[in-house]
């Protein structure tokens, strides 16, 4: 799956919360699904890593409903979009973005989740 040690926690929040932190550490007003606080000494050398994730409940009942998937599964996509980034992924342009997201299917499939960012319509089953 990953080949990455360290600690990831997690804290699943609601919209109001995460707006605030959106706004406070992004300066973006509004909610968001996942953000990442990366607390390593030196983020980008590697080494083992220690993470805070703030995932929203309520950004992960919207798309799980949109989307005919269970609102855990919405959420285990966050915190893997999370430790993504923290491995040096980013989806803030187009290549990047179909690069994350492949990964995060990958893991997901490789867990026995299955794909999830690219999961298929509700009743169609995984591909």
């Amino acid at each position: 799956m990953l080949s990455v040690a360290g600690e990831v926690r997690v804290r699943v929040v609601a919209d109001a919360d995460m707006a605030a932190a959106h706004v406070k550490y992004s300066g973006v007003p509004g909610t968001t699904d996942v953000l990442t606080f990366d607390l390593r000494d030196d983020p980008g050398a590697g080494g083992p890593l220690d993470t805070d994730i703030l995932v929203c409940i309520d950004e992960a009942h919207r798309q799980a409903a949109a989307r005919g998937l269970s609102v855990e599964r919405e959420l285990l996509l966050y915190v893997v979009h999370g430790v993504l980034h923290c491995l040096g992924f980013d989806d803030h342009d187009e290549a990047g973005h179909r690069a994350m997201h492949n990964e995060e299917d990958r893991v997901l499939a490789a867990i026995g989740v299955g794909r999830t960012f690219a999961a298929p319509a509700a009743g169609e089953g995984d591909r």
